[in-house]
């Protein structure tokens, strides 16, 4: 068993396969690192009148400062070391998202080009589709047990689902699809993901100028889509009316002040629902005390970068993104604010996560920024396994309030008498 400190370098310690070298590769949840993010050249920013056809190849100027989140899946993965399965048990979650039941596969990054933008973003929509349509290790039926094999976890279907919010929607094609989280990276790879789940289950959005090119392209659902965490100082109004008529309810990082977590999680939980959802988490989100290390697009144009994106819908997912603009912004959420509006989220239909922005070379010595990505990640298990482990029972923290989940401290006892 490796420590913290040893060991060939996988997120959380997980096993590793080269999974597009390897056809038989498969898990129900795969970690994905995409070291990709687009250089500055001489040419002039993207204005207004850019067409659509055009937008990604325009694209090439989009990091105008502190490039080097090609860096962050590493960086995010070095920050995970203290992680590990035999210790990954979490009190907000109730469980261990390691021991839940579900597979989990670090599948290393996909080789992507560092001098050809547009040969990067068809890399990058190749090897998630390649990826996202492996069989899963655990079959769901609509109405029917979920079995795995080598556990004993068995549970009916209706009752997870209720667990984790309402009726589950599945692909176009009625099957379970592996779910990916994604180590970006910047902003630029969440639109060939995108691309890549809108062939699965439907049209689904993207990030900053992205999300206005994914419009074009029918991605993004116009009523179920949300923007949370902005802050930035912006060029005109008209910024605004762009974001919302690309289908971008918008909570500002201040509406934290009187609406608190649990308002902002039940305002996006209203507008998404229950239909397939994509997540997008910009590590600028986070206050740049907490997170210093993140690059981020710059102005461009009239279209805006956006932290926190949502999409949902069968025929056109919603978006759920939590973005700042290009430059660390002072008076972001702190990390413990961002953490309880994700756990609020577990319900959602998830059918896919990124954090993306992380760039190491402006990291602290002490890797917060790192480690900091890497304790959101294991949020995301944590959200796509609630309700596995305890056969979709409700899901309830193992402390509150100073005491034990009562329920928990019963079956311990009870284990500890059969022993």
């Amino acid at each position: 068993m490796d420590l913290s400190f040893s060991g060939i370098v996988t997120f959380a310690h997980l096993p590793h396969q080269r999974c597009l070298e390897e056809p038989s590769a498969k898990a129900d949840i795969i970690v994905l690192g995409i070291p990709f993010d687009v250089s500055r050249n001489v040419s002039p920013l993207v204005s207004t009148n850019v067409a659509p056809t055009d937008l990604h190849l325009s694209l090439k100027t989009a990091v105008s400062f502190r490039p080097g989140a090609r860096f962050g899946p590493n960086a995010i993965r070095q920050g995970s070391r203290r992680h590990a399965p035999n210790r990954g048990f979490s009190i907000p979650w109730n469980q261990n998202p390691f021991k839940a039941g579900a597979s989990i596969l670090d599948c290393g990054d996909i080789p992507v080009s560092p001098y050809d933008n547009a040969l990067a973003i068809d890399q990058i929509e190749t090897a998630y589709s390649t990826l996202l349509a492996r069989p899963v290790e655990t079959e769901w039926t609509e109405g029917s047990a979920w079995r795995r094999s080598s556990r004993r976890h068995e549970f009916h279907l209706p009752a997870f689902t209720a667990a984790i919010g309402g009726t589950k929607v599945l692909a176009l094609d009625r099957k379970e699809h592996p779910k990916i989280l994604s180590l970006g990276g910047d902003h630029t790879i969440v639109l060939p993901i995108l691309r890549s789940l809108n062939k699965v289950y439907g049209p689904i959005s993207t990030h900053g100028s992205f999300f206005w090119k994914a419009a074009t392209e029918g991605l993004i659902a116009n009523s179920t889509s949300v923007h949370a965490g902005i802050r930035t100082r912006l060029s005109e109004f008209e910024d605004l009316t762009h974001d919302e008529d690309v289908g971008f309810k918008i909570f500002t990082t201040d509406d934290i002040d009187e609406m608190k977590p649990s308002g902002i999680v039940q305002a996006i939980k209203d507008r998404v629902g229950n239909t397939p959802c994509y997540l997008s988490f910009d590590i600028d989100t986070i206050d740049p005390s907490m997170a210093p290390a993140s690059k981020s697009l710059p102005p461009l144009a009239s279209f805006r970068t956006v932290p926190l994106a949502l999409v949902s819908d069968c025929s056109h997912l919603p978006l759920l993104a939590y973005p700042t603009a290009g430059t660390p912004e002072s008076g972001g959420w702190t990390t413990r604010e961002v953490k309880a509006i994700l756990r609020g989220l577990s319900s959602l239909n998830l059918v896919g996560l990124d954090i993306v922005e992380v760039s190491p070379a402006y990291d602290s010595n002490a890797e917060v920024t790192a480690m900091a990505a890497a304790d959101l990640v294991q949020e995301y298990l944590g959200m796509l396994t609630k309700g596995r482990s305890n056969g979709g029972q409700e899901w309830q923290p193992a402390v509150k309030g100073g005491k034990l989940y009562d329920e928990r401290v019963k079956e311990t006892k009870q284990g500890h008498d059969e022993l």
